[in-house]
């Protein structure tokens, strides 16, 4: 598995924290997989395909990958004819989690967001 200080060999485009991050995580779909693994245990391709966002299944493999990649996330299989795999966090993706609630906090005020509450695991009425 791979861990992100062993990403040196990396060319980022900027040396600037945010951009880096961005480069990893600022996609649209990217942090929506996170989210999904976290907080409503879609922990299979397909559930996760299956999410509310319907992501192209091209894109989740591209994304997983990006993320097995940078150690945010792992798989292990769980069938062996066809091999499927389940995907969970790891301990870096799991440091995401103080992100996502402050982008989530920040819709809800904002953008009158509020579908979901991650410490209760409970949908919320949407303003």
């Amino acid at each position: 598995m791979a861990k992100l200080s062993d990403k040196t060999e990396h060319q980022f485009r900027s040396g600037c924290s945010i951009s880096r991050t961005l480069e990893i995580v600022g996609d649209k779909w990217t942090l929506l997989i996170i989210r999904d693994l976290m907080w409503h245990d879609k922990h299979t391709f397909k559930d996760l395909q299956d999410s509310a966002e319907h992501m192209p299944a091209n894109i989740l493999t591209t994304r997983l990958n990006r993320l097995m990649e940078w150690g945010l996330i792992y798989r292990t299989p769980y069938q062996d004819k066809p091999v499927r795999y389940t995907y969970h966090l790891t301990e870096a993706g799991l440091k995401t989690e103080t992100v996502l609630l402050q982008i989530m906090q920040w819709g809800h005020e904002n953008l009158g967001g509020g579908k979901y509450n991650p410490e209760t695991r409970q949908s919320l009425s949407a303003n």
